[in-house]
């Protein structure tokens, strides 16, 4: 094995068995071990990482400021987040919930803040903060580190335990636990092994993505926000609401990313094409667009509909909207015939555009599906075929939409593994 990347004074090679094997250094695998080493000062935990960094998803997250958890306390209020995993989760996080995720990182020296819409980060807006914060924790707890070393074999020994096996490695490692805290399993060689031990996937589907779309009413205003729209597939489907944000590609921003994690499933099955509907004002009844209008043509109807937009919409957009409705640009709002009316009504209330595929939301990725839920023991984060297998993070089919919710997931799934672990293995 090669040489752990942390923790001085713990030996270059795994001491075996293992207490527990981490399988995963990301925020799952992390928060796994440390609180298993809280819990079980003494034990002997270790991480196993199949690339060469940890913690990249954390370091990309939000932005790069890393968007820890949200500041919903009610279970009840906090699992209405997760499009899959929400029964689930309820009784989850009566046992670990954001504030005890807050009140973990403030232990540890890292102070987080909330923002007007929720999403908690660390005051630093930094997410080297929590990386540091991980890392450093490790050391402390004397958690060894062993990066490039992909998990290649995993076989349940009598008596209890696991034999573990690794790529570029011909020893074996053995563990009287493991914890499977990989993240996505798209591409891993993992699902072959967990589907050989009898235990059941979800199919892997992409959540939390942006729109790509092709059409002149948005083409040149890549950067252009909007601050709420409302925004469905076309047809008898729910809307998801909030920010907008016109990209080169198309659009993003949490409504599109709301809509994408909901749906995942049924935009996966269309091959990411169909049709979708924007709001541009979802606040305004239809009547309500139209009376602003007519107070508009009452109070100045000499100026130019293109430059008078309704507020919220940015001055560019705007312009966009209004010339695609087919509005010359010297046409006032004392002109404007009842046919051109009725257009830009459309265009505000009900704009409907074509999604020709999708675009990963920055560096991020969230997936749909996984590990079967029915398989796992929500109390424990157990396997219920494979005893002493755990799971923890986005491995399972267990996800959320944008806002840190994915996040508080990884925590809390992470600390009922460690505990159950920890129990299980005190004396």
């Amino acid at each position: 094995m090669p040489e752990p990347v942390t923790s001085a004074g713990v030996s270059a090679s795994p001491v075996s068995p293992l207490d527990l094997a981490v399988i995963g250094g990301g925020a799952a695998g992390f928060f796994t071990a440390l609180q298993f080493a809280e819990m079980a000062p003494g034990r002997r935990v270790a991480i196993f990482e199949k690339g060469a960094h940890f913690l990249q998803k954390v370091r990309v997250s939000g932005g790069g400021r890393c968007n820890v958890t949200h500041a919903c306390f009610d279970p009840a209020e906090l699992v209405k987040n997760y499009p899959r995993g929400s029964r689930e989760l309820r009784a989850a996080f009566h046992r670990f919930q954001p504030a005890d995720t807050v009140e973990w990182f403030a232990r540890c020296g890292v102070t987080l803040k909330t923002e007007a819409d929720g999403r908690m980060f660390p005051v630093t807006d930094s997410s080297e903060t929590i990386i540091r914060c991980f890392l450093d924790r490790a050391r402390e707890g004397g958690v060894p580190l062993y990066q490039n070393r992909a998990l290649t074999g995993i076989v349940p020994v009598g008596g209890g335990g696991f034999s573990l096996t690794f790529d570029g490695s011909e020893s074996r490692i053995e563990a009287r636990a493991v914890c499977i805290a990989t993240g996505s399993l798209k591409g891993s060689s993992l699902l072959d092994r967990l589907v050989e031990l009898a235990q059941s996937m979800e199919p892997l589907v992409p959540s939390l993505f942006a729109f790509n779309v092709r059409d002149p009413r948005i083409e040149g205003l890549a950067g252009v926000s909007h601050p709420r729209v409302a925004i469905r597939r076309e047809g008898p489907h729910a809307a998801q609401t909030g920010p907008l944000l016109i990209t080169h590609r198309g659009f993003s921003g949490p409504a599109v990313l709301r809509l994408s994690a909901w749906e995942a499933r049924e935009l996966a099955a269309a091959g990411h094409r169909f049709p979708f509907l924007i709001d541009w004002l979802p606040d305004l009844t239809p009547a309500a667009v139209l009376e602003t209008f007519a107070e508009i043509r009452r109070t100045q109807g000499a100026k130019l509909v293109r430059n008078t937009p309704v507020p919220p919409i940015s001055r560019r957009l705007w312009e966009r909207i209004v010339s695609c409705c087919g509005i010359e640009d010297a046409a006032t709002w004392g002109q404007l015939s009842k046919p051109a009316t009725r257009a830009l009504l459309d265009a505000l209330k009900s704009a409907r555009f074509e999604a020709e595929g999708k675009t990963t939301n920055k560096d991020e990725f969230v997936t749909a599906g996984g590990v079967n839920r029915r398989g796992i023991d929500f109390r424990t984060m157990e396997s219920r075929v494979i005893p002493g297998l755990y799971f923890a993070g986005e491995c399972i089919d267990i996800d959320g939409i944008t806002g840190g919710f994915n996040f508080q997931a990884a925590w809390t799934t992470a600390h009922l593994a460690a505990a159950a672990i920890a129990g299980f293995h005190s004396a």
